[in-house]
């Protein structure tokens, strides 16, 4: 029986086995079988011929840009940054990666044009491991729509999903250490409500894990704990983002509702993409002297003062002085471990 055979088998037995306690550990090992195929069934696909789009990071972060094709997402790229995307009322016009720099608040984000995905482009179909491949690797993926086929929303995060994308959900808090003997050693900080000791016990085996010690801090479903297992996950934040909302404007929780041919509310889209690549600007000063503002350093939210000296090149230092709004007086005395806000400027002595 083939892989694809294996998984059609599985999925079938999953849709009609009713999850209680008394089927709960037996669906468990079944997700952890149909994971473990599906994770053979990629490895496969990506030893066929075929060259990645090769897009070369640039700027201070980087967002995707996803959907079915012909949605709009090489007019959304045209209008909000300074690339050059061919613009065509069919469908496929774009059939490689292209790239453009938007600049919004001092930040310098990269947006990447991607070919449009269909069903099953998670396993290859329609270049599809290129295209993920390339997803994998940014700090958002913006998902956009045509607002009269709102229906594509769930095919896209399928797809995503089983290519090993998990969108706006925090990484299972699990830890997974391998022995050379001594069985499975499981502690839990948590009690679990989604699955079980056993079930967990049965997917860990599953991946020939038969001697590991394992401690579990969130209360963790099976999917997460196979996610775990993998370690190969790529966790992001997404939005939405629905086009041609002059023909229509279907009702999606959360989105952002655009016009990218007539400029309709793309300056509130670029605010909510600088806000949920969740970064802050960090103005380093030397003593004495004044910052550049046009310049800052873009980190991370929940950056530290250790963490912005590291990242300046300042080996040692005795103290830092800040100012702006995580200090409780300006300059404010603080030691590496204090974590700045949006807009702190901050002095090593």
């Amino acid at each position: 029986m083939s892989v694809e055979e294996q998984i059609k088998d599985i999925e079938e037995e999953l849709a009609r086995t009713k999850h209680n306690k008394a089927t709960e550990h037996h669906i468990g090992t079944l997700r952890g079988k149909l994971a473990k195929l599906k994770e053979e069934q990629i490895k496969r696909s990506s030893k066929s011929k075929g060259e990645g789009y090769g897009v070369k990071k640039e700027g201070d972060r980087t967002a995707v840009i996803v959907g079915f094709p012909s949605v709009g997402k090489s007019t959304l790229l045209n209008k909000l940054t300074n690339a050059e995307s061919k613009v065509a009322a069919y469908e496929f016009t774009t059939i490689t990666a292209i790239p453009g720099m938007m600049e919004y608040n001092n930040t310098r984000i990269q947006l990447v044009d991607l070919p449009g995905i269909i069903e099953e482009a998670s396993q290859g179909r329609g270049g599809g491991k290129q295209i993920m491949s390339v997803a994998r690797n940014a700090d958002l993926i913006l998902i956009v729509l045509d607002a009269t086929k709102p229906q594509h929303l769930a095919v896209i995060k399928k797809e995503l999903y089983d290519a090993g994308l998990r969108l706006d959900v925090e990484k299972p808090n699990v830890m997974i250490k391998k022995l050379s003997k001594g069985g499975i050693n499981i502690s839990f900080t948590k009690t679990l409500t989604k699955t079980s000791e056993e079930t967990i016990k049965a997917l860990l085996r599953e991946f020939r894990l038969s001697n590991a010690e394992v401690i579990v801090r969130s209360d963790i479903s099976e999917s997460e704990m196979i996610d775990a297992i993998l370690a190969n996950r790529h966790y992001v934040s997404s939005l939405v983002v629905v086009n041609k909302v002059d023909i229509a404007k279907p009702r999606i929780p959360n989105a952002m509702f655009i016009s990218a041919e007539k400029g309709k509310g793309l300056n509130l889209l670029k605010q909510k993409i600088w806000e949920k690549l969740d970064v802050v600007r960090i103005y380093p000063r030397e003593p004495g002297k004044e910052i550049i503002k046009s310049k800052p350093l873009i980190a991370r939210n929940g950056i530290t003062a250790g963490d912005v000296a590291k990242k300046i090149r300042i080996k040692e230092f005795r103290y830092a002085k800040i100012w702006g709004s995580s200090a409780k007086f300006q300059g404010q005395k603080i030691g590496e471990q204090h974590k700045l806000c949006d807009k702190d400027i901050i002095t090593f002595y």
